[in-house]
């Protein structure tokens, strides 16, 4: 493996760590800036849909700016943009000026997010074996760096816009470093690039279709898995905390583990029986009567869908090398708003049924996925998915 492509790689690692940071930055501030604008948790709810919108169209805008332009060039504009907004919520001092500060953050979120993909697809094909859950999965290191960030400078008592402005130029100072090492804007070669016909686009938006359903999926364990345990189980705050801890700690070593094991089982076993290992779990929760059944189901929700989102990221990205980018904003971005209903969805059914059994939505919903897990082996792409290297699904 030559040199140039290794550090495409790292670099790659670094702007998912730096995404995550710097969104995690934004987490851990919600109550300090809650505070501090004086608004309810109502109103926080409307400003945060605000922040999805805003991620919504930086990711369409983002997509076809990468493939015209190149990832050398929009991921680290991203990653500047998102560094730069990252301070703006923190000196919002009312709903409105805050509401247009998550709305640019969100928009400068959506940009990075999609570009650092969409390069990410491109590392993955030169490669030429799965390398893409190992990216999502240090996005979540990115997480786990701003909450210790963010406890050290709560506890040091900084003013949410100094702590957010320092994090963001750090930022700023490493898109820009490691831009070098990205890989150039590259043509493909005609013959090699499928047309953007109507099978084409009609597998993507399929991809989308069940990007929504299984990141649909995240948002609620990411709401409501704590809340289940509380007020279904009677747990303790302190060990239904443990619920949420549980999902992810699963989701991000499952995201360690998934590359490997799609090398030799490929994509479509990854989608398939991760998502009906989520479903088994997700029923675990809905149904069981224990604190050790829910935390087991919620270990196998996350570990299941740990690696479904990456392979379809993957395969829009691959669907149309020359339209990397604008597949993979179709995709993330549809599935982003299905993170966004989730927990909505869940807490209007919570009128209609008890919380647990609202549950059984979602394992409807990665069933679906498991049955639809096929179209990863079919479209013009399909001889050359880096998974197919190991020819075993």
């Amino acid at each position: 493996m030559d040199r140039p492509l290794r550090a495409a790689r790292a670099a790659t690692y670094v702007y998912f760590v730096l995404c995550g940071t710097l969104l995690g930055t934004w987490v851990v501030q919600i109550p300090a800036i809650e505070e501090r604008v004086g608004i309810s948790h109502a109103t926080l709810g409307g400003l945060l849909v605000v922040l999805g919108l805003g991620t919504f169209v930086g990711m369409q805008v983002a997509g076809p700016l990468t493939d015209r332009l190149g990832a050398r060039i929009v991921v680290p504009a991203g990653g500047v943009l998102c560094g730069a907004a990252l301070v703006l919520p923190g000196l919002a001092h009312d709903p409105w000026t805050l509401g247009g500060a998550l709305l640019v953050f969100g928009l400068c979120n959506g940009c990075l997010d999609v570009s650092m993909n969409a390069h990410a697809v491109h590392v993955e094909k030169a490669y030429g074996r799965p390398v893409m859950s190992g990216f999502h999965a240090t996005f979540s290191v990115g997480g786990v760096l701003a909450a210790l960030a963010g406890a050290g400078t709560a506890a040091a008592g900084l003013h949410p816009a100094a702590a957010m402005a320092a994090t963001g130029a750090v930022g700023i100072v490493i898109a820009l470093m490691a831009a070098r090492a990205l890989l150039p804007a590259a043509a493909p070669a005609p013959a090699e690039a499928p047309a953007e016909g109507s099978g084409t686009t009609g597998r993507v938006w399929l991809l989308a279709a069940l990007a929504l359903m299984v990141m649909l999926c995240e948002g609620a364990a990411n709401d409501w898995s704590a809340l289940h345990l509380r007020d279904v189980l009677g747990a303790s705050a302190g060990t239904a905390a443990f619920a949420y801890g549980t999902f992810a700690a699963a989701m991000t070593v499952g995201r360690l583990l998934t590359d490997r094991l799609a090398t030799r089982f490929g994509s479509l076993a990854i989608l398939r029986h991760g998502a009906v290992m989520a479903a088994a779990g997700i029923t675990l929760v809905a149904l069981g009567p224990w604190l050790w059944a829910a935390f087991t189901g919620w270990a196998l929700f996350g570990l299941g869908l740990s690696g479904c989102v990456p392979q379809l990221f993957s395969a829009a990205g691959h669907a149309d090398p020359a339209a990397a980018g604008a597949n993979v904003s179709r995709v993330a971005g549809l599935g982003y708003l299905g993170m966004l209903a989730g927990p909505a969805v869940i807490g209007w059914l919570t009128h209609l049924l008890a919380l647990n059994h609202t549950f059984l939505l979602l394992t409807l919903l990665c069933a679906t996925t498991a049955v639809a897990a096929g179209v990863l082996r079919t479209g013009p792409d399909r001889a050359g998915r880096p998974e197919m290297v190991s020819g075993t699904h």
